[in-house]
C-alpha cells in the first residue's frame, strides 16, 4: 500500500498509545480523588474536574463510571502520589509525577531509565526553584472577553488568560494527517496552585464550561538545545513516558 500509507498507520498507532496512556493515568487520577473525598463529583470538586478532564480526552463515559465505582471498592489498591527530580542529558530538568502502588518497583525503573539515558536521578525538591506549581484551566473561546474575565476572577486568584495557541496546532496537525475538520480555540487560565477550588467555583458558578482543569509546573526558564541534543533529552522523556505508573513528565527545554 506504500510509504503514505504506512506513515499514516504508523502516526494512527502512536495516537491510539497515547490514548491508552490517557485513560490509565485520568483513571488513577478517579481512584485518587474519590479515595480522599468520596465519589460524589457534586461534593468533591476534584473527582469533577477529572471528570471533565476525561470528556476532553474523548474518554467513554462507561470507563468514567467503572473507575469510580471501583475505586470505592475495598479491593482497589490504593495509588500514591511519588514526585521524581532528576537531569536529563545536556542540563535539562526532570520532574516526573508518578501514582504507584509498588514504590519499589516506581523508582527501580525510573533510575533504570536515567542511568541507561546518559541522565542522573536527583534528590526531592532540587528543582523547586526552577518550576512553578500553577492550577490550570482551559475554557472554550465563544463569548468571553479575556480581559474582562480576567478581572472578574482576580479575587478568586487568577493571574493570567492566554490564547491556547499549542492546542490549535496540534488540532491543525491531525486536521493535515487524518481529514478532521475541527480546530480548538481556547482560552488557558493561571493560578496559584492553592486557587484551585475558588476558581473552578467561580467559573462553574458563571455557567462557563471548563474544557479541562489541573495542576501544572510551569518551568521559570527554559533551555535551547541543538537538535541533536534535543533528541538525547527527548529520548530520555519519552521513556520515562511509557512507564505505566508515571503520570506527567515535566521538563525546560524550549
Amino acid at each position: 500500500m506504500g510509504r503514505a500509507f504506512e506513515y499514516r498507520k504508523a502516526r494512527k498507532m502512536k495516537r491510539w498509545g497515547q490514548m491508552a496512556k490517557t485513560f490509565t493515568r485520568i483513571g488513577k487520577d478517579i481512584v485518587i480523588a474519590v479515595k480522599a473525598a468520596g465519589p460524589d463529583p457534586d461534593t468533591n470538586g476534584r473527582l469533577r474536574a477529572i471528570i471533565q478532564n476525561a470528556k476532553a480526552a474523548n474518554m467513554p463515559k462507561e470507563n468514567v463510571e467503572r473507575a469510580i465505582k471501583k475505586a470505592t471498592s475495598k479491593d482497589q489498591e490504593d495509588y500514591k502520589e511519588i514526585v521524581y527530580e532528576g537531569m536529563a542529558p545536556h542540563g535539562i530538568a526532570l520532574v516526573i509525577e508518578t501514582a504507584t502502588d509498588n514504590h519499589n518497583r516506581t523508582v527501580a525503573n525510573i533510575r533504570s531509565y536515567f542511568n541507561k539515558l546518559g541522565g542522573s536521578l536527583g534528590t526531592s525538591g532540587m528543582h523547586n526553584f526552577l518550576f512553578e506549581r500553577k492550577s490550570v484551566f482551559r475554557i472554550p473561546v465563544q463569548g468571553i472577553d479575556p480581559d474582562e474575565l480576567l478581572l472578574e476572577l482576580i479575587d478568586e486568584g487568577a493571574e493570567e488568560i492566554v490564547f491556547d495557541q499549542e492546542a490549535l496546532d496540534d488540532s491543525i496537525e491531525q486536521r493535515k494527517e487524518d481529514a478532521r475538520k475541527e480546530e480548538v480555540h481556547q482560552y488557558i487560565i493561571y493560578a496559584p496552585f492553592e486557587s484551585f477550588s475558588a476558581l473552578q467555583k467561580a467559573l462553574e458558578a458563571r455557567k462557563i464550561p471548563i474544557n479541562q482543569a489541573e495542576f501544572e509546573r510551569i518551568p521559570n526558564d527554559y533551555k535551547e538545545l541543538t537538535d541533536e541534543e534535543a533528541a538525547d533529552a527527548e529520548k530520555l522523556i519519552e521513556r520515562i513516558e511509557e512507564d505505566d505508573d508515571v503520570q506527567t513528565v515535566y521538563h525546560n527545554m524550549k
